[in-house]
């Protein structure tokens, strides 16, 4: 069965449909040696070419839809390549053998939070479209006094230079207020995602906003153990929980996860992090020595303990599923270390 040639190249991982028409349209692909234009199908057997290299072609009973909940830090950019040098949120990704990840929309350079990649181009598009409406919500610190008055035109709406906004829900992390004193921790909830809302509507009422992390994107929550910079593949059912929402036919196959590769993959991590992401501090003889990066991993008793297969994403307002595992007869339970 023939299928548009952008959608196909869209798929392999080169771009997004769009992007893919543009190219098309500059002439640069060709079909079984011929250059081809807009509106041109292709078949499995046909071989494709882009600028001159082949590109493979993924049917969609072979394309597996992964998503990866990742932990964004503080100082890293959503784009693939910085002119500067900097961060960028795909330097700690997994490599995939064909196809590419796909940001499903973006966090600031100084925000960090939860941020999901997939494989899937329809599905990353359909999710950043504001026609579905799919809820973010943010914990924030803001600095200024917060006056009754200020709630209610930041739930009323504000008039922005790109058109009105406002927060669907705000609330203080302390009964019902923000803390005490200048600095205080809100929770605000959009169902959009427009460039620095967040910070623009606060500043809208002359409230700076000191540190944003993205806590909720839907149902799916930031687990508190997945360290910063981390990553977690999605299951199943979380997959197609967010393919639900914007009126995809659900998965029946995903990568497998079992508890072995689970556990291998999160040491990694950990490891990974500890070597590459060292601050440089002084010693009090005057040499520089390793500063570990902060986590939010649990500290103390139970440290080091994995977790189930699976992202271990909590769904909002369920508990995550975990599985008991009992030890066998006659054998002494032993203490894991990092």
């Amino acid at each position: 069965m023939s299928e548009k040639l952008q959608k196909v190249l869209a798929r392999a991982g080169l771009g997004s449909r769009r992007e893919m028409e543009a190219v098309i349209a500059e002439g640069r692909v060709s079909v079984n040696g011929d250059i081809v234009t807009l509106g041109t199908r292709v078949e499995e057997t046909d071989k494709v070419r882009l600028d001159g290299h082949p590109v493979q072609i993924i049917t969609e009973e072979e394309n597996v839809c992964r998503i990866l909940a990742y932990h964004k830090p503080e100082g890293e950019l959503c784009t693939r390549k910085d002119p500067e040098g900097r961060k960028t949120v795909f330097d700690r990704l997994p490599p995939l053998k064909s196809g590419r990840w796909i940001a499903i929309g973006r966090l600031d350079i100084n925000t960090s939070g939860l941020l999901l990649f997939t494989t899937d181009g329809e599905l990353a598009n359909r999710l950043m479209h504001p026609s579905h409406e799919v809820e973010r919500e943010y914990s924030c610190r803001i600095f200024g006094e917060v006056t009754p008055k200020i709630i209610q035109n930041l739930r009323m709406g504000v008039e922005l230079e790109d058109g009105p906004a406002k927060f669907q829900k705000i609330k203080g992390v302390a009964e019902g207020t923000g803390g005490e004193g200048l600095n205080q921790w809100y929770n605000v909830l959009l169902s959009e995602g427009r460039n620095r809302e967040v910070r623009r509507l606060w500043e809208s009422q002359g409230i700076q906003v000191s540190r944003l992390i993205r806590i909720r994107y839907g149902s799916l929550v930031l687990d508190r153990r997945l360290p910063r910079g981390g990553w977690s593949e999605l299951a199943l059912d979380e997959i197609n929980y967010l393919r639900a929402i914007v009126s995809l036919p659900p998965e029946t196959t995903a990568r497998n996860l079992d508890r072995k590769e689970t556990r291998i993959r999160q040491g990694r991590i950990r490891r990974s992090l500890k070597n590459n992401e060292t601050r440089q501090r002084p010693k009090k003889d005057g040499r520089l020595g390793k500063e570990m990066e902060e986590t939010n991993e649990p500290r103390g008793k139970g440290q080091g303990r994995t977790k189930p297969a699976g992202s271990g994403i909590p769904l909002h307002g369920k508990k995550a599923p975990t599985r008991q595992r009992s030890p066998k007869k006659g054998v002494a339970k032993k203490r894991s270390r990092i």
